[in-house]
């Protein structure tokens, strides 16, 4: 019988991840030789291949000696906590990573204290030894400190530690010994992780943990067979521990287990295993799998609940329908709801306006990855500014409070406190890391909304900042989103160099000449707190007099490309983003420029 060891690795964004899964299964054998492997294979996404991050964990499996070891590659962007949440229940321990220069991280303690409040045991793996700026003792202390702070118990305070460099393939048991290979790693996850409970005379139960969706078989249920044993064609009973579902009988068509990078068919798998099943409809995230003959749904983790909604609507502008496929309100509300299937920290509800739909997420970055997967599909709609979702506890308005840590040059730390201070941060701690300085503040969600931009202004670009979510805290008060206004075209046509050489004096444009442009389209940033409306279709006016001069060439400054994460930010509250396959536009929500006039006037006279 296989010996099995059940492992997810967990660490902060950018702190080694993907490299290390990378070079555990080069070292193991699940590559041949002479086979061509291209970096962070487990990161399959193009956007993930792109961003450089991992957005969707993935399972995999490899061979040391007679053990089996199936390992979990999680993201480590706090916006995707909910994936690394839920598969924590698939593993019997954790591999924690931290980077031997940063140290741990927000998203080290938040998903530290998920496998600590599991009870999984911890093996700490200190990687980048190699780095020319790393830290590694004072590092190592720091990660006791957190241990101690979450309240680990003693066997979890005396996890094993080793230091390694996932690029290099290497790892050891001290840092001042060089590591030749991965030895050492594997040989810790075998003596140290305890095997899975492996009772395969129990009814059989498994808990769904994650959600694969192929248009072949439809949903693929992935979790790991918490007792008994299931077979090809076996009929199974589906249902859900807190009732969410009636118990529904079904039949397991197709068993895979994970070998290597591949999904291998087997006819039956026992308790312990991580497997994926095909065959079950309608089965979600949370849903448990028994023997017909004693249904006994698990409890399922609560996933955190989402601090931030936008609203996704039909595109209603003059361009609608001109460059997406998928352009419908029935379009739009199919995709929502097949993106809930597999991502359990979204929640869809419909607005009595049946084309808008309300969106809630963890972040900026979970919604804005959403928005650029469904645009590249070929879906067309506009989206809202993000806004944070307040609570009522204890009869007070309570919003969310997220804890940044950002390490910035010395001579920015001035800048940085400045800004965050106006934006109801709370100032925490400051720790020189070599000429760095770390700093955390606890800063209301609603107060990063357009800080990043900024941020990397006021460091020069060397200043790295990640948040996490800390609590909710009673309303700080009004934070101002924007201190500038928003050039305006005037009228639908295309742009050309004589408008918009007249525009530019206004402040920067976001477009060049030749782009088509409607009456109530954001085209560029006034310094100014108030919007201007700008006419960049207007051509020179042609006479048959020439003067010297006249025709001398037009110097237009370049136009700002801005990303769609930069477009999110920028919006103003009465503003709308345009998404499409091929473009992205800012818009007013109130094109017409008369009608938008007395509206602004409306509401002042309202305030007053």
């Amino acid at each position: 019988m296989t010996k099995l060891r059940n492992v997810a690795i967990i660490a902060h964004v950018d702190h080694g991840k993907t490299t290390l899964v990378d070079e555990m299964l080069k070292q193991s054998g699940v590559f041949r030789d002479n086979q061509a492997v291209m970096d962070r294979v487990m990161d399959s996404g193009d956007l993930e291949r792109e961003r450089g991050i991992t957005i969707l964990a993935k399972n995999t499996s490899i061979r040391y000696g007679d053990v089996k070891i199936n390992i979990v590659d999680t993201p480590g962007h706090a916006d995707f906590g909910g994936e690394v949440e839920r598969i924590l229940k698939m593993v019997n321990g954790v591999i924690l990573l931290v980077d031997a220069a940063e140290g741990p991280m927000p998203q080290t303690r938040f998903v530290l204290s998920r496998a600590l409040e599991l009870g999984h045991r911890v093996i700490v793996v200190v990687n980048k030894i190699d780095r020319p700026d790393s830290r590694i003792h004072e590092v190592v202390d720091e990660v006791l400190e957190l241990l101690l702070d979450l309240d680990a118990t003693d066997e979890q305070l005396d996890s094993p530690m080793l230091f390694c460099s996932a690029r290099q393939g290497t790892a050891s048991y001290s840092p001042e010994i060089e590591g030749t290979d991965l030895r050492p790693l594997f040989d810790t996850i075998v003596d140290y992780i305890p095997e899975p409970d492996m009772d395969e005379t129990a009814p059989l139960q498994m808990l769904v943990s994650s959600i694969d969706y192929n248009d072949y078989v439809g949903r693929i249920a992935i979790g790991r067979i918490e007792r008994g044993v299931i077979r090809q064609n076996q009929e199974i009973a589906v249902c859900n521990y807190h009732g969410g579902r009636d118990v529904e009988k079904a039949k397991a068509v197709s068993i895979y287990e994970f070998e290597g990078l591949q999904r291998a068919p087997v006819t039956e798998a026992t308790a312990g295993s991580i497997i994926a099943l095909s065959g079950i409809g309608d089965i979600t995230i949370g849903d448990t799998i028994c023997d017909v003959n004693a249904v006994e749904p698990l409890p399922f983790v609560k996933i955190s609940a989402p601090t931030m909604e936008m609203t996704f609507s039909v595109n209603d502008s003059p361009f609608a329908g001109k460059e997406g496929k998928f352009v419908t309100s029935r379009n739009l509300r199919d995709r929502l709801q097949r993106e809930t299937l597999k991502d359990v920290s979204l929640r869809v509800t419909e607005l009595e306006s049946t084309d808008s739909f309300n969106v809630a997420g963890r972040g900026e970055m979970h919604l804005s990855i959403l928005i650029e997967t469904m645009r590249r599909e070929g879906y067309e709609f506009q989206v809202s500014p993000p806004r944070v979702l307040y609570k009522e506890i204890d009869g007070k308005k309570c919003e969310p409070i997220e804890r940044i840590v950002a390490d910035v040059p010395e001579n920015c730390v001035g800048a940085v406190i400045e800004k965050l201070g106006a934006r109801k941060g709370e100032f925490l701690e400051m720790t020189p890391v070599g000429s760095r300085m770390k700093l955390q503040f606890l800063v209301p969600s609603r107060g990063l909304f357009g800080y990043r931009n900024e941020f990397l202004t006021d460091t020069r670009g060397e200043g790295i900042m990640s948040s996490v979510f800390e609590r909710y805290e009673p309303f700080k008060g009004e934070v101002s989103r924007r201190s500038t206004g928003s050039l305006i075209a005037f009228e639908t046509g295309e742009s050309v160099a004589y408008g918009l050489f007249a525009a530019q004096d206004r402040g920067q444009l976001f477009i060049g000449p030749g782009v088509q442009v409607y009456g109530g389209m954001v085209v560029g940033v006034s310094p100014k707190s108030e919007d201007i409306t700008v006419n960049v279709c207007r051509k020179k006016q042609l006479t048959n007099m020439r003067a010297a001069g006249s025709d001398d060439a037009l110097r237009l400054t370049p136009p700002k490309q801005m990303s769609l994460e930069q477009c999110l930010e920028f919006l103003a509250d009465d503003e709308l983003l345009e998404v499409t396959p091929s473009s992205l536009r800012m818009r007013k929500r109130i094109l017409d420029h008369a009608l938008r006039m007395k509206a602004l006037k409306g509401s002042a006279k309202n305030q007053a």
